[in-house]
């Protein structure tokens, strides 16, 4: 099949699939007298298959090395685990430090919790004490 036909069939654009191959996450394609890239039902396998991984965030670094892991299906899966369990701890910090975030987006969102001017605003006072008030830096920043 030619690539946009690929591009459809896989949901990876067109852009994607030639990246795909250019860092040899899949194999350069055939191709026709007239230039035209071919593949076959394997590279759309593993089209599928890199696409499953990125929508669980794994880097193409991951990913090749499970396609490689993949390629020896008689070999222990211990090093499959061992890429899966470094990234599910990856996610979990990923979700600490958004946790984190969230708490200090709340406590910046309660600091203007009626109707003022933008002058007044406690949220710009939070991210930014002292530097959006005309009368300049307040006494707690540090001059310079």
């Amino acid at each position: 099949m030619k690539i946009g036909r690929l591009a459809k069939s896989s949901g990876c654009s067109i852009q994607t699939i030639r990246y795909y191959e250019k860092v040899g996450l899949i194999a350069a394609s055939s191709r026709t007298e007239g230039n035209f890239r071919l593949y076959d039902s394997y590279t759309l396998e593993k089209l599928q298959f890199i696409k499953h991984c990125r929508s669980l965030d794994l880097t193409l670094n991951e990913i090749k090395q499970l396609i490689e892991l993949k390629s020896s299906p008689e070999s222990n899966c211990e090093e499959v685990n061992h890429i899966i369990d470094n990234h599910l701890h990856l996610v979990e910090s990923r979700i600490e430090e958004l946790k984190k975030l969230h708490l200090d987006l709340n406590v910046l969102r309660h600091r203007c919790t009626s109707p003022k001017k933008v002058g007044q605003c406690g949220i710009l006072e939070g991210l930014a004490p002292g530097l959006i008030s005309k009368s300049g830096p307040s006494k707690n920043t540090p001059s310079e």
